[in-house]
């Protein structure tokens, strides 16, 4: 085991090009660009541009579908083998603080304050391969859920006044006009994040490596920045928004709330950068940045107004793809690659840095399809070997497949309703159409590769099943893992 430290940072929510070190840039984050330092991936592509799905597919190194989670609905099961479990085995001291989303099992008409429990499913959350859990459930979610950020709110007076204002913030609708935080920027929730990372660093078990993933809420709406860093951000109309065919142009007034709303997405993205910088700072006063990696993603992005809609979702570029970087202390090239990569390729390359190899610390041989394991690492790329790891990334929801190659991207829709009807499908060339407007599908030059990428969705689809569960209560009579408590528990891989 090579015994490299190892950060995970997420964000939730960052349009690729919402990061400094972006060939796109909109927004200054120094610190943030320093863990471009080994590579950084133009075309990262999340698994599923949705919450919950895409960090249930980063957790386990698996594509959605493999893990039943194709939308942010119901909870992810302890019985998939996670990179956490595989670290915790080879030694690691494991903490995962932030945002989690890994259980949505109540509906979303469920009353206020009436979700799950977080803060109280601290210990069955250990379950994932965690030694320390601290979460925040979501800036809308915590109106429902009770979770850690929820109970420091509450110790200090101020959670029902904090989902009074998710309440009006939602009462005003898309795109929400920026406000500055009801709580004090020592309050805030991803200074808190910060706060509880740097202290698990300070507080680690000395002589064993360290796994942190910690995960941000922001930029992710509500859209309310502390007001000094509102304040820094000055006032931009660039009149960038995309139109897609068909698409009525957006009113000026419509654009103005763009303008407005960006400008505090902006400012939470400069928010998180300075407490990144916060945690590189720690890193050196301990002496541990040069023996530990750290890796910086989004789970999904945000369409910010382009094609008329905002949030996720969808297969385009700025909801589908997400910014990406990586310092690896041995490795400090600065290289950018435009080759695609798969967010899940981030699990397998955790496993990778910690001496293991993805397949076998995530398989399992029973039940079946537990070792059917897509992931792969990307050590290859960040040691210079190598410029690419695959030909395309696959993506999905619950209404489309995608397939994206560094030229190409196909979109095959997926057919809903009582009859049976065609799929509709579309095909982009990105050199020449970086907006992804002009569906080329019906193109007699094209059909080499549009064959092609059918072949590789059908390959995917078909050979990536969904890996089987077994029922909890009767795991649990036959004392594998302990009593039912709402949650399945872990199935041992052997």
């Amino acid at each position: 085991m090579s015994g490299k430290n190892i950060i995970f940072l997420m964000t939730d929510q960052q349009n690729p090009d919402y990061v400094g070190f972006s060939p796109n840039s909109k927004v200054a984050t120094p610190n943030i660009d320093q863990i471009a330092a080994s590579v950084s991936f133009a075309n990262a592509v999340s698994p599923n541009p949705v919450c919950t799905p895409a960090r249930c597919g980063i957790l386990t190194g698996r594509h959605p579908h493999q893990v039943g989670m194709l939308t942010t609905s119901g909870d992810l099961s302890p019985q998939y083998r996670t990179y956490m479990q595989a670290l915790q085995e080879a030694g690691y001291f494991t903490a995962g603080i932030g945002k989690f989303h890994l259980l949505q099992g109540w509906h979303w008409d469920i009353e206020r304050g009436q979700g799950h429990n977080l803060y109280g499913l601290n210990e069955e959350m250990k379950k994932f391969g965690f030694d320390y859990v601290w979460e925040a459930a979501g800036k809308g979610l915590s109106l429902k859920n009770y979770c850690n950020y929820a109970h420091y709110l509450d110790e200090k007076g101020l959670l029902a006044k904090y989902r009074d204002e998710i309440v009006r913030r939602g009462e005003i609708g898309h795109p929400e006009p920026p406000d500055v935080s009801i709580v004090s920027e020592d309050d805030y929730v991803d200074v808190i994040i910060a706060d509880r990372i740097i202290e698990t660093i300070y507080r680690r078990p000395k002589g064993r490596p360290f796994c942190i993933f910690g995960s941000f809420l922001s930029p992710h709406p509500m859209i309310d920045p502390p007001k000094r860093y509102y304040e820094l951000i000055e006032p931009d109309e660039t009149d960038d928004f995309i139109v897609a065919p068909g698409q009525k142009p957006l009113s000026p007034e419509l654009k103005q709330r763009w303008y407005d709303s960006r400008r505090g997405y902006k400012a939470l993205i400069r928010l998180i950068d300075d407490q990144i910088g916060r945690i590189f700072a720690v890193l050196e006063k301990e002496d541990l940045l040069e023996d530990t990696v750290i890796i910086f993603t989004s789970d999904h992005g945000d369409m910010l107004g382009s094609k008329g809609v905002d949030g996720k979702d969808l297969p385009w570029r700025e909801s589908v793809t997400v910014p990406t970087a990586i310092r690896h202390p041995d490795y400090l090239y600065g290289r950018v690659i435009d080759h695609p990569i798969q967010l899940i390729d981030l699990t397998a390359t955790i496993l990778d840095v910690a001496g293991l190899d993805p397949q076998e610390a995530l398989s399992q041989d029973w039940p079946a399809f537990h070792d059917i394991i897509p992931c792969r690492s990307l050590m290859p790329i960040i040691r210079g070997e190598k410029d690419r790891i695959r030909d395309f990334a696959f993506s999905e929801n619950t209404m489309w497949e995608m397939i994206q190659t560094r030229e190409w991207k196909y979109i095959r829709y997926r057919p809903f309703g009582p009859q049976y009807c065609p799929s509709r499908e579309e095909l982009y060339y990105l050199p020449d159409d970086q907006d992804e407007v002009v569906n080329v599908i019906a193109r007699k030059e094209n059909k080499p590769i549009l064959d092609w990428c059918r072949t590789r969705r059908e390959w995917v689809v078909s050979s990536t099943p969904t890996a089987q569960i077994r029922w909890a209560p009767v795991i649990a009579d036959q004392g594998i893992g302990g009593s039912y408590q709402g949650i399945a528990p872990y199935f041992p891989r052997r």
